[in-house]
């Protein structure tokens, strides 16, 4: 996009890139940013923000890693439960268990693939109870959401570990280790801006399915001919504690099968996937969403059937370390020994090693951009919504990873561990999805609502017994912590969101009963002193600055020494502006700041008070053990006060330190740094210069890309304009549109009046959430083609000739 269309002109645009240039010469940037520099490279600019869409072949490939890589674990987490109750007979209660399981994949995805049809927006199971129960109760499948995608980075890396270790044994001992390289070598690389979308990230996929289906085949010729060999779990060191007995009548109880369930149910993690990310699909994106979701419910119905039968044909036992793996054990069955075995063994592991890493990959996507759309509706921190140095919500990445990392070391890194705390959050949003289906079809009354509605809340029902089943059958095992903490995380999510009503409801208030402003007949300034040093100075200057009526210097005296030795200094320095000793026999600082606040406002009515408060800067944990942060409180102080304000003044001290003594010793370190910040600030140079060019065009966002509260730039054709009153206040609307969605322009006064339908327009401006979806207020616009498709016609009053 050119610069003309923003507002600019080229000369405007390189007097603009002259001054960066200058600002960086003069100003070097800090020493955190050279190390993020370091880190992550160069920052990204928002016109490089784009919206890919993905075709059928390569979503299924990206989207499904979570739910497919689930089949490496379900029925080994099965076994672990039944096999030190039920004995031998817990490979018979294999198959009718995952039956079961298979049946409630039938009716969640069924549920699903109704969502992706109603709700073509991102947000899954969270934008489908906003819409229809309003974003409080949405609160229960944000918590829901959000903890899934904590437990899923865990649960994922842990087995991906257990896939490497199974064919690497001597790796064993460091798994947690591994798991938490791995997990911070995807929080880097995703700080870094990897964008999770096209053909690599699919590969992982096609991969796992290819060899597990191999294997399944394989499997069953063997079986057909020769037999598969049965492993004999007391002859294997290592193994789970396997019940000897009649395991269906002496230790198979209902609690125990409920428990195997429950971590059978662990399996169906990730089929929520796809209708968290409907908008990535193309046109139509309800009807590819729902081909993909069904593709990817059959495949891992297929796989978790067939590797189940497996378990039941080799009575392959699950390992007490968890390594090797179940499927790592029917695997060396299957493919036996030899050079062709061996190879085929070692490709299954990497498959589902790669598959596992890159389903846990897929929360460092999921988790912060939901955690973004939950801050836009101010129930978590709006620092969530910010992109960061790459054009990532880097805040929300870190979050992920800090949380997923105190979660293996709470579990130690077992996965049988973590599915306690995975799928009662998997499941809450199943219920969620299929209860607010259920209301949406009993407001909207479609073409077979009937039919759809009782999918959808037999879905919700189930998920709900589901839920209720881990909260009982594993509460012991962990699932009390996710019992305590949904509830608790519910509750701060609305918390929260009440301090940000009440501080709208306050702005509000402020713009329909504005106080009137106040003209001072006085201005009265205070410099605190505790010492005298080149921050007071600072200060001191920075307080004449003010042109105050009057200008004091205050020591709160709490030792009268410390006091007179301070008078000694001041005098000896000669500075002119007076000192006043006010004594403080409490100790309480903030008190004595208040009450000369307050004693200076009533000396002279009308007046306003100013406390300038000196700050010095160093190094954070330098800084902490040389000075304390009282100037924070008493600022907090002084603000409760009306009509005063209190005003915090940084200097550098450390900058002061390297003028004066260059040849420091310890300056080494920081002239390397300089070095390199010089080095930043001349690619930052040449990479502004780069932009200053008027030839080079600026991406273009999807409007359905548009993210509310943030600039970006779209073109679309226009459908329609029209003159609206609003707020009493006469608006020209233009209405544009491309394949992703419908964007209004709002302009004022005459603005826009030169377009008109038909022609294909680029803007530039803030999303702003209007009553009837998203809007531009007086956006900066450009006219592409005109309504037959030809250039617009040149402004002749622009011909110099």
């Amino acid at each position: 996009m050119s610069e003309e269309s923003l507002g600019r002109s080229p000369g405007q645009t390189s007097q603009r890139a002259v001054a960066d240039v200058e600002l960086s010469r003069n100003v070097p940037e800090s020493i955190g940013y050279a190390a993020k520099r370091l880190v992550l490279g160069r920052p990204m600019i928002t016109e490089q923000l784009k919206n890919e869409r993905l075709s059928n072949p390569v979503a299924l490939g990206v989207l499904a890693p979570d739910a497919i890589s689930s089949t490496a674990y379900g029925s080994e987490l099965i076994l672990v439960e039944l096999l030190p109750y039920a004995g031998l007979a817990a490979f018979s209660l294999l198959l009718p268990l995952t039956g079961v399981i298979l049946c409630i994949l039938i009716l969640v995805a069924a549920s699903y693939r109704q969502v992706v049809m109603a709700y073509t927006r991102a947000g899954g199971s969270y934008v489908v109870a906003r819409e229809n129960f309003g974003p409080r109760v949405a609160q229960i499948a944000a918590a829901a959401l959000l903890i899934d995608y904590v437990v899923t980075v865990a649960v994922q890396a842990s087995a991906g570990t257990v896939a490497v270790v199974s064919a690497v044994k001597v790796l064993g001992p460091y798994s947690l280790e591994i798991t938490i390289g791995v997990v911070v070598v995807m929080c880097w690389v995703n700080l870094r801006g990897l964008k999770e979308a096209g053909r690599p990230f699919a590969m992982p996929t096609y991969f796992f399915t290819g060899m597990l289906l191999l294997m399944i085949v394989v499997g069953i010729v063997r079986e057909a001919t020769t037999g598969l060999a049965k492993y004999v779990p007391s002859e294997l060191p290592g193994t789970v504690a396997v019940h000897q007995g009649n395991g269906l009548i002496a230790g198979a109880t209902l609690l125990i099968l409920l428990r195997a369930f429950a971590n059978g149910g662990s399996s169906l993690t990730g089929v929520e996937a796809i209708s968290n990310t409907v908008g990535s699909f193309r046109k139509p994106e309800g009807a590819n969403a729902r081909t993909v979701l069904t593709v990817m419910a059959c495949i891992l119905g297929i796989l978790l059937t067939g590797v189940a039968w497996l378990a039941y044909e080799t009575h392959a036992t699950p390992y007490v370390d968890g390594y090797p793996s179940v499927l790592s054990e029917i695997a060396r069955r299957v493919f036996g020994g030899g050079a062709l075995g061996t190879t085929l063994y070692v490709m299954l592991q990497i498959a589902t090693a790669a598959i596992l890493f890159t389903g846990a990959n897929t929360s460092f996507n999921g988790f912060p951009a939901l955690a973004n759309f939950v801050a836009a509706d101010r129930f978590l921190p709006r620092q969530l919504t910010k992109r960061g140095h790459r054009l990532v919500f880097s805040n929300g990445i870190l979050v992920l990873a800090v949380l997923a990392i105190v979660l293996l070391i709470t579990t130690g890194g077992s996965v049988n561990a973590l599915i306690p705390f995975y799928a009662i959050g998997v499941f809450t949003g199943f219920a969620m999805a299929g209860y607010g289906m259920t209301k949406h079809h009993l407001t909207h009354k479609e073409s077979g609502w009937r039919h759809k509605l009782s999918i959808n809340l037999a879905a919700g029902v189930v998920s709900t017994v589901v839920v209720a089943i881990f909260a009982i059958a594993k509460f012991t095992e962990g699932a009390w912590l996710v019992v305590v903490v949904f509830p608790l995380l519910v509750f701060g999510l609305i918390r929260l969101n009440r301090e940000y009503r009440a501080e709208a409801a306050i702005l509000e208030e402020f713009r329909t009963n504005r106080p009137e402003q106040v003209n001072y007949a006085r201005h009265t300034a205070f410099v605190l002193v505790s010492s005298v040093d080149l921050a007071v100075l600072e200060a001191l200057r920075y307080g004449h600055g003010l042109r105050a009526d009057e200008l004091t210097a205050v020591h709160l005296m709490v030792d009268a020494a410390q006091a007179e030795k301070l008078r000694a200094r001041w005098e000896h320095y000669d500075l002119r502006t007076p000192l006043r000793i006010v004594d403080c026999p409490d100790r309480r600082l903030t008190r004595g700041v208040q009450r000369l606040v307050v004693d200076a406002l009533a000396r002279a009515p009308r007046s306003h008070v100013t406390v300038l408060l000196p700050r010095r800067t160093y190094a954070p944990v330098l800084g902490r053990l040389l000075h304390d942060r009282s100037a924070d409180k008493i600022s907090r102080a002084v603000s409760e006060i009306p009509h005063a304000a209190a005003t915090i003044i940084p200097f550098d001290v450390q900058a002061e330190i390297r003028k004066a003594f260059p040849d420091v010793v310890e300056e080494r370190l920081t002239r390397k740094i300089e070095q390199l910040q010089a080095r930043i600030a001349r690619d930052d140079d040449a990479e502004l210069r780069d932009h200053a060019e008027p030839e080079s065009p600026a991406s273009t966002l999807a409007i359905g890309g548009l993210m509310v509260g943030h600039r970006g730039t779209v073109e679309g054709r226009v459908r329609n304009t029209f003159d609206k009153v609003i707020d009493d206040t006469s608006v020209h609307i233009v209405e544009v549109e491309d394949d992703s969605g419908l964007l209004r322009l709002r302009f004022a006064d005459d603005a826009g009046s030169d377009i008109v339908a038909g022609q294909l327009v680029r803007a530039s401006g803030k999303a702003r959430q209007g009553r009837k979806g998203v809007v531009m207020v007086d956006p900066s616009y450009e006219i592409v083609t005109d309504t037959d498709g030809t250039d617009p016609a040149p402004d002749p009053a622009s011909d110099p000739d």
